[in-house]
């Protein structure tokens, strides 16, 4: 039987900002010299200027997205988006956002480009696919690449490497190459509308400090965690509660509509299998709660929200 606890998101990403300190500093403990050498110098960081990310790309328009689109317009910047829905896109230029027909097209209308898409796979393509915003060959105009999807670190590092061996079509000031950084999110669903998303993310500490403005206008915190990769390997959790009536605004409360669907769940669960394998890890409980995901996809129930498991083993009265 599976147990779904409710932590405090707070909690989470205290633990998850200490898991970020902690592998800093014993990455940097095996650097030479020492702290206790006279020797031991910082280098100064060079930094972009966020003042450069006013034109912003965006690519992937689900329920996450979509949220995360209309809190940056709140905050000013300049749109164009894509999405393989139709229908989605004619709701944003009927709003007046500026839409895109092919991932390319939004690269070369934006100094930064923002994904939030399923899956791995998904991700791959629209940065390496036909008329993906890789297309142009080794010219690139966004200096930045954001990826807020939750992906296996694997494909996050290759994408890092294939994006840093590009050349901006414009230099300015030192920079020569565009940076990618991988940013997953916690808070699901209400934390993108109300703007209180917390981002985990790996890659240049340079390009971090000048996205964490752009960060922060779609969430509250954001969670440095070293090199590429690094915010791939790290999830945080939601505050959710899987019965009906008692959180008003949980999708429990709107029969399960919206929210995590379970096939995402199903992804990221698998996900943490394959990780645990790669470093020789056995998590049964993993393992279990993947078969009862993946069971509950089979039987028609991937579109609702993650926490109708709770559904699955009981079936009694929501009232207590």
């Amino acid at each position: 039987m599976i147990v779904i606890s409710c932590f405090h998101q707070n909690v989470v990403e205290e633990i998850t900002m200490a898991m970020c300190r902690a592998r800093a500093l014993f990455s940097f403990s095996k650097c030479k010299p020492t702290l206790l050498s006279p020797l031991f110098h910082f280098s100064p960081i060079r930094r972009f200027s966020s003042s450069e990310f006013e034109s912003v790309g965006f690519i992937g328009l689900g329920n996450m997205g979509s949220r995360m689109v209309h809190n940056l317009i709140k905050a000013g910047y300049k749109v164009a988006v894509h999405d393989i829905n139709c229908n989605v896109l004619k709701k944003f230029s009927d709003m007046g956002v500026s839409t895109k027909e092919t991932p390319f097209e939004v690269a070369e209308a934006s100094d930064v480009v923002i994904t939030m898409l399923p899956s791995s796979s998904h991700v791959f393509d629209v940065f390496t696919g036909p008329n993906g915003l890789l297309q142009g060959g080794n010219l690139l105009r966004p200096w930045l690449l954001i990826d807020s999807s939750t992906i296996d670190p694997q494909t996050s590092r290759k994408l890092s490497v294939t994006v840093s061996k590009c050349i901006l079509k414009e230099k300015k000031d030192h920079w020569v190459n565009p940076v990618m950084l991988d940013a997953p999110v916690s808070g699901g669903v209400l934390a993108a509308e109300a703007g209180t998303l917390a981002f985990m993310v790996g890659g240049s500490e340079e390009a971090y400090l000048a996205a964490k403005p752009l960060l922060l206008s779609m969430g509250k915190n954001t969670i440095y965690c070293g090199k590429a990769g690094n915010g791939s390997n790290l999830n945080g959790s939601d505050s959710y509660n899987p019965v009906p009536g008692v959180m008003e605004a949980a999708p429990s409360s709107r029969n399960y509509d919206g929210g995590f669907a379970s096939k995402l769940m199903a992804k990221d669960l698998n996900l943490a299998a394959a990780s645990a394998i790669d470093v020789g890890r056995k998590c049964p409980l993993t393992s279990q709660a993947l078969e009862i995901y993946t069971e509950l996809c089979q039987d028609g129930h991937e579109a609702r929200d993650f926490s109708c498991v709770f559904r699955h083993y009981y079936s009694g009265m929501d009232e207590f």
